[in-house]
């Protein structure tokens, strides 16, 4: 009995070890690789600022620094896309006291929200909304929590993000995330048609590529400022906010797609320590 036990007591820890340890390998593998890469881009760009707390990769500290440039107008954001709510572009800034909007059409990921999220909640600092966005019913969905100016738009639905930022009027964000499709470099034109039953089926038919993204973002009057270096997600600051009230140039580097563009890398990984947790509103 004694050995069978702890035949048991050594497998388990093989198991541990095994699992922790690739993961520990696969890290520090991933954090030599960034290092390296970033020797490669000019100081000043904003891959160097990344870091990950809650978001997906190193999106947090990329958000942090444009709000370091442009300044915070009310701290505000609005998000669709969220999964269950402590792997997005806005749990931290919740955590820092913003006001913001989720929707997600996940029915399981929402009650997960709602548990772990009940606090600011039922404080009003967050909505949110369990609902799979098209381009009939966003505004709808944005406008009753949020109208005009906001700080922060966050987009990563996996299909029809072109199609519904497009469609969106009620709110203007000074910043906008918008996930892209690194499969495809600029200069290349790509985007998933418009349908609204879409759901991603994990292929390469995702999105839009950070072209047909940037010549929108043209359109709406926003400036590519960064691609964060997964190639994952793309940030555009609103044009009347590229230079400080001096004049002087917030994001001083060329703003082209071809420039700025970063190929996919999903390999890398971020670590921010243990995983995140329920809501608890911090002491100070």
């Amino acid at each position: 009995m004694l050995s069978y036990l702890k035949r048991k007591i050594i497998w388990f820890l093989a198991e541990v070890i095994e699992q922790f340890g690739s993961k520990s390998i696969n890290l520090i593998e991933s954090e030599r690789e960034v290092r390296e890469l970033l020797k490669e881009i000019p100081s000043g760009r904003l891959e160097h600022y990344g870091f990950k707390v809650y978001s997906q990769n190193e999106e947090d500290g990329i958000i942090r620094e444009i709000f370091n440039r442009i300044g915070i107008e009310n701290n505000t954001f609005v998000e669709f896309g969220v999964g269950h709510g402590n792997e997005n572009n806005t749990a931290f800034l919740l955590r820092q006291g913003w006001k913001g909007l989720w929707i997600d059409g996940n029915p399981v990921s929402c009650k997960t929200i709602r548990k772990n999220y009940k606090v600011v909640i039922d404080s009003n600092m967050l909505t949110l909304h369990n609902s799979l966005v098209d381009c009939n019913n966003i505004n709808s969905l944005i406008g009753g929590t949020f109208e005009g100016e906001i700080d922060l738009l966050s987009v990563d639905i996996d299909g029809n993000d072109l199609h519904v930022l497009k469609a969106i009027n009620c709110i203007n964000p000074r910043v906008i995330v918008a996930e892209y499709n690194a499969k495809f470099p600029p200069p290349t034109k790509w985007c998933l048609p418009y349908d609204a039953s879409y759901v991603w089926d994990g292929t390469d038919n995702q999105g839009m590529s950070l072209q047909s993204i940037d010549d929108l973002a043209k359109e709406l009057g926003y400036e590519l400022v960064a691609t964060n270096i997964t190639g994952s997600n793309a940030f555009y600051v609103r044009k009347d906010l590229l230079k400080s009230s001096d004049g002087k140039e917030l994001f001083p580097f060329p703003h082209d797609t071809e420039t700025l563009y970063n190929r996919p890398r999903y390999f890398l990984k971020f670590h921010s320590g243990h995983p995140g947790g329920r809501y608890i509103p911090s002491c100070d």
